[in-house]
């Protein structure tokens, strides 16, 4: 039985709803960097970045390949690096909306003085 689109949006959504999830994808836009690298930008013990990573290489997102001793991820396509930067500039107009409410709540308040 086939899951509906809407449905498997959701759940594709819920997989990124983590911080540190985030955060890897983030920093993976930079380019491939190996796990040591991202222990040392992520302020999380090892087994939670390790528990993160094993999500989102599941989920196809990331890749990873060993080279020796380490593994290096990768983010598997440009298509979640645009949805990053798009989630970004969502973000920021929203914040220069609610930037503009308050000062006009602001300006309101000094005028009812």
């Amino acid at each position: 039985m086939s899951v509906p689109l809407y449905q498997a949006k959701a759940e594709f959504f819920r997989m990124l709803g983590h911080p540190v999830r985030i955060r890897v994808l983030e920093l993976l836009q930079l380019g491939p960097m190996p796990v040591r690298a991202l222990l040392a930008a992520i302020d999380v013990e090892p087994s939670n970045l390790s528990q993160q990573l094993a999500v989102l290489r599941r989920a196809g997102i990331v890749t990873a390949t060993r080279d020796s001793t380490t593994v290096v991820y990768a983010l598997a396509g440009t298509d979640v690096a645009d949805l990053m930067r798009a989630a970004r500039r969502i973000l920021t107009d929203l914040l220069l909306g609610q930037e503009e409410l308050l000062a006009e709540l602001c300006d309101a308040d000094a005028r009812s003085e």
